[in-house]
């Protein structure tokens, strides 16, 4: 071993990747031999690809490359052969338990120590408990030594906490012998530390060097001490402040406990140096040993650059200093800032800036962001100019296509096919796929259609008996709803089977789910990169759901399904643009280009909120030595210096997002504070605005369509005059166009459709019943028993205490007998036809007819009706005067609504709009018809016969009607007419 260590960092503002291939092409690319025989020790395999990207730049030909090795491979030693592992040793370190075994695992004592939780809610916990036990084993931190730390002062919930966590870790170890072997993380521990001793009693005779390499665990901070003092061995970190002075660097921590309360004053984990400084400590070396690597790139940036990155990142209590500073110590040339109003603008004006670099030769650009949908954003803006970006970050499995089936058909099961979830399973992209799909997708929009509206009964029955229905709306849509329906019910049916059979064992539900899923898509399915990653999660989960909870309940299955997806990251083949890149914040260390844009510099993005440990208290984890829940806070810091060490940086934000207002990054305001404004990229900015900027705007004008005289209806309903009247255009595009509003699927009962149950109840009451008093109640309730479970607890008190009502009310007038119910007639008046359906016609006792309209909410006003709307009694007793009616004739004397909303405490009430006496500004009844007669005349000789044009909320008090309003665009034109 050396007496000498050789230590190196490169400072930001230089490219670390290539800075550290060209010397060491420098040092030992002489004999091309000696470099290929050499290995460099690197983070992680991202970290690889980018060194080795770098060793071509740096070579300008054809090179030998050295061994490169990612300490963070989970098969460390058969990345790095007989260097860690050697086939002959007598001592072997016994293999790593699978993550997913180990994950069902302990999900499984999860549950023995917590029966009341679910096996989704289990595995959820589990994987929170394997990253605790990760950190635990990584920091070699023995867990009985939680045993040893006064918990008295912890809340309830965090006491429970630990001792769940105490009653699991001692069972974990017997799990671990049964099945003879042992955590990946200790396993690489002991590799590691094996290698360290081998290096030191028996040093190589090639060149070793550590580059880039940042974790401070211990057994990787041994590793880099035995490097650094190898002959030909060297370790180089990427951005140690070297000019920090001294009393700031002890400022960061970490701290010995204090002799006498035993606590550790609380480290700076925030600060980007944090982590180096603990690495370095551990390494039992100083930072004084510590040189630069004094090797320039092309792509380096000024040297100003570094200081000013320093500066930015100061402790809090030292910031007060900014203002003493030179001038470059703070100047951040080749900064600029672009600050949008929205993620749309800021996606749009990134990929601007990409685009932008590919105009000059050979320029390179990357964006680097944790933010993965405004990645996304950009990646689809990129696309329409034919560049392809891929997102080296990849993708959840759960939001890809086979992921996103596998969910839908597990929520689909769940709730028992209720419609919103069946449809979306029905319409995935990939159910179907090939030359069937324009067929299905006709079978699927049918079965949309027929399903618009409250919900059916569950199940796959439900939905036959829903659309089999003969008296159900749109009968035609149904029929061909039902016809496909049978078709593709039978490969839903097992599926249905399996969860009504309550809690299972998880091979016999995936096993379902998968063939299932194939039967509705094909072996297509399981295709491409992604469909590969969910083929293996659901084998790996079949193949080892023995060690995990005996019994999952169905309706989990697409939460735990959900939770594990989410950790499989199902990363792009190569194929992107040569020159531009997208990169996660992982992905980006060690990568440089010649333009790079920090992007998403908000709070909770960059640095994003803390992940809460639901396991150990942040006190307990300070005295274990783990690191701080902020520590992530202190990376993404030393990310964001590493990005500013670019020769050329845009930084960017929104200032709000989705939802709400964003605050800025505390990075952001840093660099602003620092450097009295960043550079605001201006040109940019208005690009970004101009691209999409129309030049002018045209608002529309008021609609208002005059169609021939010959072409307009001649045919109009009793329902549709006020609307004629009121709004014109509703009346054109309802009853010319023949447009209608579809209901939403699974919608909760409408007005409308709660008023159409009730009239069908007393239609079928008055025809077959005859009004028997106690015949309305038991119909009521056979209606409500197929309404869906909400509805009915909510609706039903009321709807009994108002046909009850109806019932008294009946009783009460024995006077008047009920002629007719729900009976549609027609008349001509003024060259029109005036067709009507009553829901009720009286024989008064004089002789006369009673008009009644049944609502299910309040009447029209009187205001309304004075005005000459909400005539629609006048207009039925009119048809009935006339002999509309088959069956009725006579005089209409009275008219009334018998409303069953509540009023003065009680359900139902009934309400006229004539009064005999003319009080409270009625009309007198016997000018009611000849009122509503004259009305509707006029309003159809300028409409119907006449060429008035029919225009857009032409009386919108009295215009209710919002159908249309799109259509319209009545928000572009409305209220600019009367100014």
């Amino acid at each position: 071993m050396s007496a000498r260590l050789h230590l190196h960092t490169i400072p930001p503002h230089r490219a670390f990747a290539d800075a550290l291939a060209k010397g060491l092409i420098e040092r030992f690319g002489k004999d091309p031999m000696r470099l290929a025989r050499g290995i460099v020790l690197v983070p992680t395999n991202r970290a690889k690809r980018a060194i080795t990207d770098a060793f071509v730049r740096a070579s300008g030909g054809g090179l030998l490359l050295p061994r490169l090795v990612a300490v963070g491979d989970p098969e460390l030693d058969e990345a790095a052969g007989p260097f860690l592992d050697p086939a002959d040793d007598e001592d072997p370190v016994p293999p790593a338990v699978d993550p997913l075994q180990r994950r069902l695992i302990l999900a499984r004592l999860v549950q023995a120590a917590q029966p009341g939780i679910d096996a989704a809610e289990a595995v959820r916990l589990a994987g929170d408990l394997r990253r605790t036990l990760d950190q635990l084993l990584i920091e070699e931190v023995d867990p009985r030594r939680m045993r040893d730390i006064a918990a008295g002062e912890l809340s309830e919930h965090w006491q429970r906490s630990l001792d769940l966590f105490e009653i699991v870790l001692s069972k974990w170890p017997q799990e671990l012998g049964k099945l003879g072997r042992i955590d990946l993380a200790e396993r690489r521990n002991r590799l590691l530390d094996r290698v360290a001793m081998r290096w030191r009693t028996d040093p190589l005779d090639r060149f070793v060097c550590a580059a880039g390499i940042t974790t401070s665990a211990p057994a990787i901070a041994r590793l880099l001490r035995v490097v650094a003092g190898l002959p030909a061995g060297m370790v180089v970190f990427p951005g140690v402040d070297l000019a920090m002075p001294a009393e700031e660097w002890a400022m960061l921590g970490p701290f010995e406990p204090d002799p006498v309360t035993g606590r550790r004053k609380r480290a700076l984990e925030t600060h980007p140096q944090f982590h180096l400084k603990l690495l370095i400590d551990r390494m039992g070396v100083q930072r004084g040993e510590i040189e630069q690597w004094r090797v320039a790139t092309e792509l380096d940036a000024l040297p100003a650059r570094s200081k000013a990155i320093a500066s930015a990142m100061m402790p809090a209590e030292l910031t007060r200093g900014w203002s003493d500073l030179p001038a470059a110590e703070r100047r951040l040339g080749g900064v600029s800032g672009l600050e949008v109003a929205t993620p749309a603008e800021e996606a749009q004006a990134i990929a601007l800036a990409l685009r932008g670099a590919l105009e000059v030769e050979e320029r390179t650009a990357a964006l680097v962001t944790p933010d993965r949908a405004l990645a996304k954003r950009v990646a689809a803006h990129c696309a329409r100019w034919g560049i392809a970006l891929d997102d080296s970050a990849g993708a959840p499995l759960a939001s890809l296509p086979p992921g996103t089936l596998l969910l839908a058909l597990a929520e689909a099961g769940a709730q028992a096919f209720a419609p919103l979830a069946l449809l979306a399973l029905l319409k995935h992209p990939l159910v179907a796929a090939g030359e069937d799909r324009l067929a299905w997708l006709e079978g699927a929009r049918s079965l949309d259609l027929a399903l618009r509206g409250p919900r059916p009964a569950t199940g796959l029955a439900g939905i036959e008996a829903h659309l089999a229905d003969p008296e159900g709306h749109d009968a035609h849509v149904r029929r061909v709803a039902l016809s496909w329906w049978r078709e593709i019910a039978p490969t839903l049916a097992p599926l249905e089977a399996l969860y009504a059979g309550g809690a299972a064992p998880l091979p016999g539900l995936l096993a379902q789910l998968r063939e299932t899923a194939t039967a509705l898509c094909g072996e297509g399915l399981w295709g491409r990169a992604e469909g590969r990653a969910a083929a293996a999660l659901l084998n790996d989960l079949e193949r080892e759901a023995g060690h995990g909870p005996a019994l999952v309940e169905p309706e989990s299955l697409a939460a735990m399904l959900r939770t594990l997806m989410d950790e499989v990251a199902v990363r792009p083949p190569q194929g992107g643009h040569p020159r531009l890149a997208i990169y996660g914040l992982i992905e980006a260390r060690l990568q440089t280009a010649d333009l790079v844009i920090l992007a998403g510099l908000n709070e909770g993005v960059w640095p994003g909120l803390p992940a809460p440990d639901p396991w150990l208290a942040p006190r307990i984890r300070s005295e274990l030595g783990l690191a701080g829940l902020e520590r992530r806070i202190g990376l993404a810091a030393h990310d964001l210096g590493q990005g500013l060490g670019a020769r050329e940086v845009l930084l960017t934000r929104a200032k709000r997002d989705a939802g709400a207002p964003t605050i800025a990054s505390r990075f952001w305001l840093r660099l602003e504070a620092l450097s009295g404004g960043l550079e605001r990229a201006t040109e940019l900015e208005a690009w970004a605005r101009a691209i999409d900027d129309p030049g002018k705007h045209e608002p529309a004008a008021r609609p208002e369509p005059s169609p021939p005289t010959a072409r307009r209806p001649r045919v109009i309903p009793v329902t549709d005059v006020d609307r004629l009247k009121a709004d014109p255009y509703a009346f054109y595009a309802k009853r010319m166009l023949r447009l209608r509003q579809l209901d939403p699927v699974d919608a909760d009962p409408s007005a409308a459709w709660r008023g159409t149950a009730v009239h069908d109840v007393l239609e079928k009451w008055a025809k077959l019943d005859a009004c028997d008093p106690e015949a309305l109640e038991p119909r009521v309730l056979a209606m409500l028993a197929q309404a869906h479970p909400m509805m009915r607890a909510l609706w039903q008190p009321r709807l009994i205490e108002a046909v009850r009502w109806i019932v008294r009310e009946i009783a009460a007038r024995p006077q008047r007998r009920v002629l007719a119910v729900e009976q549609e007639g027609a008349i001509d008046v003024a060259g029109v036809t005036l067709k009507g359906k009553f829901d009720r016609i009286d024989a008064m006792g004089d002789g006369t007819l009673g008009i009644v309209d049944y609502k299910t909410g309040q009447p029209p006003s009187t205001r309304a009706v004075r005005a000459g709307y909400s005539l629609q009694l006048g207009l039925l007793g009119l048809i009935a005067e006339r002999g509309g009616f088959e069956g009725i004739a006579g005089r209409a004397s009275c008219f009334e609504y018998w409303s069953l909303a509540r009023k003065g405490g009680e359900f139902g009430y009934v309400q006229s709009p004539v009064d005999a006496a003319g009080k409270y500004g009625k009309m007198l009844p016997e000018e009611f018809v000849p009122v509503a007669a004259e009305n509707f005349a006029d309003t159809a000789r300028a409409y119907l016969t006449g060429d008035a044009p029919f225009t857009a909320k032409l009386h919108p008090e009295y215009a209710p009607y919002s159908e249309y309003d799109q259509l319209m665009r009545r928000d572009e034109w409305y209220g600019r007419e009367r100014r």
